[in-house]
């Protein structure tokens, strides 16, 4: 089969084509036939050698996929040969042709979503939905500020806070992008590029600020973000490319909070797999139109 391999980490152009031997499913694995492979973020970062986490070389990327399981090993019984599913993590990476993964990482893709959604599901909607349920502890009532709205995690984030009946804003930093993350949901969206645009947020919230932040880019926004929250806000930082420096008094004239947020950290929690109360949340807030992953990938 063909898959991409990266023997050194360095940028795109150690992504190498290669072929490789089908793997072989043993017991408790399953075998996919991928369609279509989600490229994220950490994705990069890990092609890069920058993540905090560097896979042993050579290795194939890609946690995120979607296509036809092609065989299971022994004790698989959740899914079988031919059955359209969705990967949340794998073993060998979706970044080819075929790739290995553990029963619990595969799960059936519903018939209205087609492979290249399927695709961007995990880690835009386990992400997003993990921020605003677990670390937030979002609700109804409430207002939440996603930056950076027209990107996977944005996008799922504007949707799902939607769906929950918050108030959602949304920043990005092209036209196209607006008009994305106002189509997904956002009530109000908002130039990041645009000089003062922090003011036109706390304007449109009467002065009073958000109650919620979901930050994809804290080394560049989280000391405005600390100014922007109401009392008893939260940050909650998803994405950092470097440090920042912020001025503590913000957070406390506001008792107001800064949490991180690390998918992979959530499995297990409470004796529930991130992945099943994810899909739990889907089924009860989902609406008619709303929550299919739109990313393109």
């Amino acid at each position: 089969m063909k898959a991409i391999l990266v023997r050194e980490f360095g940028g795109p152009e150690v992504l190498k084509l290669e072929e490789v031997p089908i793997p072989k499913p043993a017991a408790g694995e399953v075998l996919v036939r991928i369609h279509a492979a989600g490229v994220n973020p950490y994705d990069t970062y890990m092609r890069a050698g920058t993540y905090a986490r560097k896979p042993s070389l050579p290795y194939t990327p890609g946690s995120d996929g979607a296509g036809v399981v092609e065989g299971v090993g022994k004790g698989v019984e959740k899914v079988r040969p031919g059955d359209r599913v969705y990967t949340a993590q794998t073993l060998s990476g979706a970044y080819a042709q075929y790739a290995l993964a553990r029963e619990e990482q595969v799960h059936p893709l519903p018939a209205k979503i087609d492979f290249r959604q399927g695709a961007g599901l995990w880690v835009p909607y386990g992400t997003a939905y993990h921020a605003l349920y677990h670390a937030a502890r979002a609700h109804a009532s409430e207002t939440v500020l996603v930056h950076g709205a027209s990107g996977g995690v944005g996008t799922a984030a504007v949707q799902i806070a939607r769906a929950m009946g918050l108030t959602v804003l949304g920043t990005a930093g092209t036209p196209k992008g607006l008009e994305i993350a106002k189509r997904e949901g956002a009530h109000q969206v908002f130039d990041h590029r645009k000089a003062g645009y922090q003011a036109e947020i706390l304007q449109a919230t009467g002065a009073r600020g958000v109650d919620i932040i979901l930050e994809m880019l804290a080394n560049v926004n989280l000391s405005h973000d600390t100014k922007l929250l109401a009392n008893d806000g939260r940050v909650i930082v998803i994405g950092s490319r470097g440090e920042v420096n912020i001025d503590p008094r913000d957070l406390m004239l506001r008792r107001a909070s800064i949490r991180v947020h690390a998918l992979g950290h959530h499995a297990g929690r409470r004796g529930r797999h991130p992945r099943r109360a994810y899909c739990g949340a889907r089924k009860r807030h989902a609406a008619p139109g709303r929550w299919q992953g739109s990313a393109t990938r």
